[in-house]
């Protein structure tokens, strides 16, 4: 038996829709992995109660089928579902990486990443690898066609976590089919410095980067307290705030210092609007781990 710690995500970071990814240092799934005839899984933790065990049905099942290696599988869930922080992804980045070393298949990290979009088909309708990705292989992570590319940057984070509830369908459905070319441009200006400042370790650029006018501003919609929450973060001293993912979550770039008062100033205003929420002191971390 392989135990595997993979860890949440934040997609996009605003400006890369479906391309960026980053490896969160916390929270994470505890994923256990032994070789068996038959897939069975087994859930515990947050959320659980909501995420079917049926192999059919459960991202776990999805990649052990892909991969042709059957196995019991025990999933402890440190990762909300529907929490804009990866999900689904960590569970299937660790199965992943579990089923790897258990069957000593011999796949390399960047090998296992469409593997485990086999599990993110089942949540989103597509085999998206903007999650996966850095759940797997750590740091920055750029997910096109073509392959990974991936960048071990440590940038300072703070994601606030409402109790709202906002699906990846749901909020891929919002999404606009259309852009005005001045927007595009704009857009791929702040996707380069995002990337610009993940290179330098830099959380001003990282911050710039995160702006985007297409996508972000009709999720955000879906948050209630969202631009309120954005204004205190930024107030605080983060040098730039979107939307993780999906949503709900919501992710601000900083310098260290200015981490726990980020925080507060985010769950404060939340609170303001009556929504409980949970803060977490991050940064962009490593990729699953095994134990």
């Amino acid at each position: 038996m392989v135990t595997v710690r993979a860890p949440a995500t934040s997609a996009n970071l605003g400006s890369g829709f479906d391309v960026f990814g980053a490896a969160l240092s916390k929270p994470a799934d505890v994923v256990r992995v032994e070789p068996a005839e038959a897939t069975t899984i087994e859930m515990a933790g947050a959320g659980s109660e909501f995420i079917p065990e049926d192999p059919e049905k459960n991202v776990a099942g999805a990649v052990a089928k892909a991969l042709e290696s059957p196995a019991t599988i025990r999933i402890d869930k440190g990762v909300r579902p529907s929490s804009g922080l990866g999900s689904s992804a960590a569970s299937a980045a660790a199965v992943a990486v579990g089923i790897n070393a258990a069957y000593d298949l011999g796949y390399s990290r960047e090998e296992l990443v469409p593997y485990a979009a086999e599990g993110e088909a089942l949540v989103s309708g597509e085999a998206h690898a903007d999650n996966v990705a850095p759940s797997i292989m750590g740091g920055f992570t750029i997910a096109t066609p073509e392959g990974v590319t991936q960048v071990d940057a440590s940038i300072p984070l703070v994601v606030c976590l409402p109790e709202i509830v906002i699906s990846t369908r749901d909020a891929r459905r919002v999404v606009p089919r259309s852009a005005q070319v001045s927007q595009i441009v704009e857009c791929v200006g702040r996707a380069a410095t995002l990337v610009a400042g993940m290179f330098r370790d830099d959380p001003d650029l990282v911050g710039q980067g995160m702006e985007d006018g297409i996508v972000t501003p009709a999720r955000a919609d879906l948050i209630d307290g969202y631009a309120d929450v954005r204004e205190a973060a930024l107030e605080a001293g983060a040098t730039g705030v979107t939307v993780s993912g999906a949503g709900p979550a919501i992710i601000a770039a900083c310098e260290e210092r200015r981490r726990k008062p980020i925080a507060s100033a985010m769950l404060d205003r939340f609170a303001g609007e009556g929504i409980e929420a949970r803060a977490y002191q991050t940064r962009v971390g490593r990729g699953a781990e095994l134990f």
